[in-house]
C-alpha cells in the first residue's frame, strides 16, 4: 500500500518530466526557419509561464501572515 508521501513523489514525478517535455517541444517552436514570432510575443510567453509558476510555487510555500490591530 502506497502512503501519501510515496504517491506525492510518484505523482509530482511524473507530472514533473511531463511538463520539462512540454516545455522541450515549445523550444521547438524557436526555429525561425519554420515559426515567424516576435520578442514581444515569446516575452508573453514566458512572462506567463513565470507568473503560472510563482502562483503554483507559492501554494508549496508556508506562509503565516500575523494580525495585529
Amino acid at each position: 500500500m502506497e502512503n501519501r508521501s510515496e504517491r506525492f513523489k510518484r505523482i509530482a514525478t511524473k507530472r514533473t518530466v511531463d511538463i520539462i517535455d512540454k516545455i522541450r517541444i515549445l523550444g521547438n517552436t524557436s526555429n525561425k526557419s519554420t515559426y515567424e514570432y516576435t520578442e514581444a510575443d515569446v516575452a508573453k510567453i514566458f512572462k506567463t509561464i513565470e507568473s503560472e509558476l510563482k502562483k503554483q510555487k507559492s501554494k508549496f510555500t508556508t506562509k503565516k501572515t500575523e494580525f495585529s490591530l
